[in-house]
């Protein structure tokens, strides 16, 4: 339920995106995505919990978290939060976002399970921070001098740390690869 929730919240925060000079959308926008973010910790943790694990959850929850990063990152680089040489920063996750949805995917036929590693946990962190502070963005910057550029820098934070398991991830995928087709000759 909650990670339905967290796909709900998807349109609410870009139709609030659309007005980004209006400062109380902007921390509607902030609180909604909290909410998601705090959802997603607490998904997997009553998951854990209570051995909760349905095909249907593991599904969702990554399609879930790509959708709510990808639609904000849009929607940041479309009102002006992230531009210039950030822009980077927003291309190199979004590729990641698609790419290692797509090596998973493939892994997936081959059942092979990447785990998700420790770097990648704190890519995540720094990815929810960083879009934390975007999402306030200039609304932020009243509250919190240069609140917009700890977003940029974490933002940068995140995409250096996207790169890193995303060539972990690649490694991995070639590795099984190469593997499979031995197997096959």
């Amino acid at each position: 339920m909650l990670t339905y929730g967290r796909i709900a919240a998807i349109p609410a925060l870009v139709a609030l995106l659309f007005w980004p000079r209006d400062d109380w959308m902007r921390w509607i926008a902030l609180a909604i995505y909290v909410a998601a973010a705090v959802t997603d910790y607490l998904d997997g943790w009553i998951a854990r919990a209570w051995s909760q694990h349905s095909a249907i959850g593991r599904m969702l929850d990554p399609i879930a978290d790509k959708l709510l990063v990808c639609a904000l990152l849009l929607m940041l680089v479309a009102d002006g939060t992230i531009y210039g040489w950030s822009l980077w920063a927003a291309i190199v996750i979004l590729c990641r976002e698609i790419l290692v949805s797509g090596l998973r995917e493939f892994l997936a036929e081959l059942q092979v399970s990447v785990p998700v590693s420790k770097v990648a946990k704190w890519k995540t962190t720094a990815q929810l921070l960083a879009l934390g502070f975007l999402v306030a963005g200039p609304a932020g910057d009243k509250v919190l001098p240069y609140n917009t550029q700890i977003g940029i820098v974490m933002l940068w934070l995140a995409a250096i740390l996207t790169i890193y398991t995303g060539w972990d991830y690649l490694n991995s995928g070639i590795r099984h690869l190469v593997d499979e087709d031995e197997r096959a000759s």
